[in-house]
């Protein structure tokens, strides 16, 4: 039996998939954590999350729904935004640490595989499976990021884009919104699993992910040359 296509991503590249999300989930929700803390809030800190051990950012139902249909979540951070000095100024930077930590980490993760492959010639005697291990490991670590940054600035419950979208709407609209939520959380789960209908409203968005892969690729070329070739 082919089980590739029953799930997001080929057999052969789960192991990858799971150590990259570990990494990005970790990331993501330490860098919430670590914005509120610094900006007032002992919720995190207390709620023992200020750390960079996966385990504690882990929900692992969420981690296995991401490796069999390409969408998951891990453990949200606890906010209260009413500790902070400036609330909605505050709760946005909170809210956009998670997928600006994101894409930082998928740029670092090119520049990194660019050291190895052009500056330290680490690939140049190794041989073809661990060539090819390396190749999956960072293609992934740099498009999954990538896609968490776009897939989290959605601004639909519960995600960050919408908690952003709180702090930037009057409340009296706010409020009006919040009735709708929970159908909100049904459009979500429509606009993903129906292709007819992602391909009007979250494709073009996703697609976006070419688009910050190439300026990625561009600040490469700058400083490795024109021999750094991604892909």
């Amino acid at each position: 039996m082919n089980w590739s296509s029953f799930l997001a991503y080929p057999v052969e590249q789960l192991p990858f998939v799971f150590i990259v999300l570990l990494i990005g989930f970790t990331i993501h929700e330490f860098a919430h954590a670590f914005f509120a803390d610094r900006f007032g809030d002992p919720t995190p800190r207390s709620m023992g999350r200020l750390t960079l051990n996966p385990r504690v950012h882990m929900d692992w139902l969420g981690m296995i729904f991401f490796l069999i249909i390409g969408v998951g979540w891990a453990r949200p951070v606890l906010v209260n935004r009413s500790r902070f000095k400036y609330p909605r100024l505050m709760g946005i930077i909170v809210s956009l640490a998670g997928p600006v930590s994101n894409l930082i980490l998928g740029f670092i993760s090119l520049i990194v595989f660019y050291l190895l492959l052009l500056k330290f010639h680490a690939l140049d005697h190794t041989s073809t499976g661990v060539t090819e291990a390396v190749h999956i490991f960072f293609s992934l670590m740099v498009m999954q990021n990538i896609f968490l940054f776009i897939l989290n600035l959605l601004p639909l419950p519960p995600l960050d884009g919408y908690r952003i979208l709180e702090d930037l709407l009057p409340t009296s609209i706010m409020m009006r919104i919040k009735a709708y939520e929970q159908w909100l959380f049904y459009a979500i789960l429509l606009m993903f699993f129906i292709p007819p209908i992602r391909a009007i409203t979250i494709g073009p968005v996703f697609a976006l992910q070419g688009n910050i892969l190439m300026v990625f690729q561009q600040i490469a070329e700058w400083i490795f040359g024109r021999g750094a070739l991604w892909g």
